[in-house]
């Protein structure tokens, strides 16, 4: 029997003298218990940065709340292991707990995969803590690899792009992270999950007059006028692409609305928040383009800009985010050996990641990068997020093996 989580827990401690399996029980449940929503990532980057800082072979660095540990071994190739701290907000799934099976907790699909297996439910298991502390173990265990290793567990990634630490230390210090390959620690069920599609968010606005409603007729309704937006949206037909042999699906979406200052007044502002999920055979410009028109002008931060062409032609947008998307990079020799291996321990073969993730970062620097986590990526941010500990064991194997 596992026992129970302690949410007081702010250490991470690995016994040594146990079996692998229950070091690696040991560490999730010890991170899994450190509240970790995204701005109060402090403690767990502390206890991370302490459990990294006791094993001799690590050289440890820390900027802000993202900590890199790196093995300095001269090996011909180096790879990067990574994965982020932070979690989305808590909904009535924190403190974590165990579930053994047959628990009425699991989920069916969980239950019937891996009827034998503890599940840890609770926010953050699926992302990205059960990744988290498989590489933490591995971290710590693995002291004779084929490459040189560096470990990166970084701050803010379920936020806005400019707060990502992982952003903040390619910026500020890109020779932390030079690599041959990377793998991002998100979580694919133990499958090979190439590339990503690009993300960006924005305000279309319409403006109208502001009148009492009683005199509807002296103003102009902002509100009516955003149906031409939502009948462009619901025009767009989303279209599947492949990409280096891997299919993947854009969207793009209203996500919220907003207008109006009163029940009795005619409003003078709308703004629909529209989120569009891009296929990295395109570059944020050419995203850009696709929406705005070219040469929009459009960037993050500026004030509201009408859009001379795309699909809101003449709407004024205002940019939230924009990050760019990632190319698979399968053909790299790092990633076929990675992809075999994983093919011949789980027989999943590699497919596209339709989210976005920090393989883009990598990408943007030559990294060739996949995603490949324990968890089920379909049960990131769900209320009930849990993972059978199964997966964490099947992701140690199977890295163990391909960096031994």
């Amino acid at each position: 029997m596992h026992a129970s989580s302690d949410s007081s827990a702010t250490a991470i401690t690995l016994d040594t003298r146990s079996s692998e399996r229950r070091q690696l029980d040991a560490i999730f449940e010890q991170i899994m218990n450190i509240y970790s929503v995204s701005d109060d990532e402090h403690a767990l980057a502390d206890a991370v940065d302490t459990f990294l800082r006791t094993q001799q072979h690590l050289e440890v660095r820390r900027l802000g709340d993202t900590v890199v540990a790196l093995t300095h071994r001269n090996r011909d190739a180096r790879v990067v292991l990574a994965g982020h701290l932070d979690t989305v907000p808590v909904i009535h799934n924190f403190p974590p707990r165990w579930l053994e099976p047959g628990d009425s907790l699991i989920r069916p699909e969980i239950a019937q995969a891996h009827p034998s297996s503890p599940v840890m439910w609770g926010r953050g298991s699926a992302d990205m803590k059960a990744s988290d502390a498989v590489m933490l173990y591995l971290a710590a265990t693995l002291t004779d690899t084929t490459y040189d290793l560096t470990f990166v567990f970084y701050d803010h990634e379920e936020v806005a792009a400019e707060h990502n630490g992982l952003r903040k230390v390619a910026q500020a210090h890109p020779d932390w992270i030079q690599a041959d390959f990377a793998i991002i620690g998100e979580p694919t069920s133990c499958a090979i999950e190439g590339g990503c599609n690009g993300t960006m968010r924005f305000d279309v606005i319409t403006h109208g007059i502001a009148a009492h409603s009683a005199r509807a007729w002296m103003g102009r309704n902002a509100i009516h006028e955003a149906a031409d937006i939502l009948n462009r949206l619901n025009a767009f037909e989303p279209r599947a692409f492949t990409v280096d042999g891997l299919e993947y699906q854009e969207g793009l979406n209203a996500t919220m609305i907003s207008g109006g200052s009163g029940t009795n007044v005619i409003p003078e502002e709308c703004r629909v928040h529209v989120n569009y999920r891009f296929a990295p055979d395109k570059s944020i410009e050419e995203a850009k383009s696709l929406m705005f028109g070219e040469q929009s002008g459009i960037q993050l931060g500026s004030e509201e800009v009408k859009a001379p062409g795309g699909i809101f032609a003449g709407y004024g947008i205002v940019m939230h985010d924009e990050s760019p998307s990632a190319r698979p990079g399968m053909d790299a020799p790092l990633s076929k050996s990675l992809a075999q291996l994983v093919m011949e321990e789980t027989q999943q073969e590699a497919r596209a990641k339709m989210g976005w993730t920090d393989v883009a970062r990598f990408s943007q620097i030559g990294t060739p990068a996949v995603n490949f986590g324990a968890g089920d990526p379909l049960l990131a941010h769900k209320h009930d997020e849990q993972v059978p500990v199964d997966d964490l064991y099947t992701m140690t194997d199977i890295l163990t093996k391909w960096l031994s």
